[in-house]
């Protein structure tokens, strides 16, 4: 499954200072990365695009989740300077109110639709009340129906799977935030041992070798294939991969990816190459990727050149992220019942126009959703604002009225202090 998430300091879109926190020894100069934020950008982009079109090659071409974990993973390091309860509460209250937010919709669209937990054979009786406590705190994957609805209803039954799905994102990140105390202790101490020990036990519960039945087995190979991701964001933030040499990062990681494709080749899933089926593969990938990305990682403080056109897009989606990885699924599937209207057009009637529709069906789904991402952003944008104890906006995209540059915002999964 496919999604959430720059250091130092500078000044809030309000003008409140933002204190760069204390340097560590070898570690990256604060400041704001636009690099960083180019990365969460594409990765974003990258994940609606495959739930959209399913192509299973878009998990090769680039690994948007474990970049994700990576970038959080820095943040993270940066913000531990600071006593470790006080940044993890701080980490729950940015995270929270938005899924609440998502949470009291779902659960609305569910229950009107007929959805019942406690007669849901897959989460029936007591036990599926309290499994609605994951829709406020995602400690575990919160209950939806497998199917609800009719088959001639607006959406196609298996929606609320569709648009639950993304909370699995959460639910990791939730954890990686709580061990993050742990594993950045045991990271200075023992830099690659902590760092390849997660993809050590993606052999072990990736394989088949050892299986942990239900929710709590997906929650640790979630936790096993993107951990080395998140490890590498530390030791991007401490300026480890910086101090080895590049040839020697670069070939490492090619050997790494290279057996991630030839473990991928013979355990090929129902979707092919589609890496989200092959832990061992997505866990190997994804690590050598990341690891080329921060070793590259040229620390911008604008975007350069041509990509300088894209800063107001680049400081929107990172302003929110939380709001286009929640509801990003949802929405294509809106496109859906307003594309189908168009087969009631009097000029659609014929066969010819209908196969014409038919065939562009799925880039007509591409066109609307990107629309549909802009309303909600302003529709339900706030709650990150809220949750960041910030007045709401609605396009934070860096611009103040009459087009002049704002300063960047910070990143969404980044700590005010």
């Amino acid at each position: 499954m496919n999604p959430a998430p720059t250091v130092g300091g500078g000044t809030h879109p309000g003008g409140d200072p933002l204190p760069a926190a204390p340097a560590q020894p070898g570690a990256r100069p604060s400041g704001r990365d636009r690099y960083l934020d180019l990365l969460r950008s594409i990765a974003l982009v990258r994940v609606v695009v495959y739930h959209l079109f399913g192509w299973a090659w878009l998990t090769v071409l680039f690994p948007s989740m474990g970049v994700m974990f990576a970038l959080a993973g820095s943040l993270m390091a940066r913000s531990l300077s600071r006593p470790a309860l006080g940044v993890i509460k701080g980490r729950l209250r940015r995270l929270l109110p938005p899924m609440w937010l998502f949470g009291a919709v779902m659960l609305t669209l569910m229950f009107a639709a007929g959805w019942n937990p406690v007669h849901d054979p897959d989460h029936g009786g007591g036990w599926g009340l309290v499994e609605l406590f994951d829709y406020v705190v995602p400690i575990g994957a919160p209950p939806f129906p497998w199917q609800l609805g009719s088959q001639s209803g607006l959406l196609e039954q298996t929606w609320a799977v569709q648009a639950a799905g993304p909370l699995w994102y959460l639910r990791a990140y939730l954890w990686f935030v709580i061990a993050s105390p742990l594993l950045l202790w045991a990271f200075r101490r023992a830099p690659w041992a902590t760092v390849l020990a997660p993809l050590a036990l993606t052999a072990v519960v990736g394989t088949g070798l050892v299986t942990i039945p239900g929710e709590t087995g997906n929650a640790v190979t979630d936790f096993a294939v993107y951990g080395a991701c998140w490890t590498l964001g530390f030791a991007h933030h401490e300026g480890v991969l910086a101090r080895i040499p590049r040839y020697l990062t670069v070939s490492a990681s090619a050997l790494v990816m290279a057996f991630a494709l030839w473990w991928a080749s013979g355990h090929l899933g129902p979707d092919g190459w589609d890496l989200n089926d092959i832990p061992l593969a997505q866990a190997c990938w994804s690590f050598g990727f990341v690891v080329i990305l921060l070793q590259y990682s040229p620390s911008w403080k604008e975007l350069p050149g041509r990509l300088r056109r894209w800063d107001p897009l680049v400081t929107l989606s990172n302003n929110r992220a939380v709001t286009i990885y929640l509801w990003h699924n949802l929405l294509i599937m809106a496109t859906v019942p307003i594309i189908d209207l168009a087969y009631d057009l009097p000029f659609m009637q014929s066969d010819t126009a209908v196969s014409a529709l038919d065939s562009s069906y799925n880039f007509l789904m591409f066109l609307l959703v990107w629309p549909l991402i802009g309303l909600m952003i302003t529709g339900a944008g706030w709650a990150e604002d809220l949750a960041a104890k910030r007045r709401p906006r609605l396009w934070p995209d860096g611009r103040k009225s009459g087009g002049r540059r704002r300063a960047p915002a910070r990143p969404l999964t980044e700590e005010r202090r």
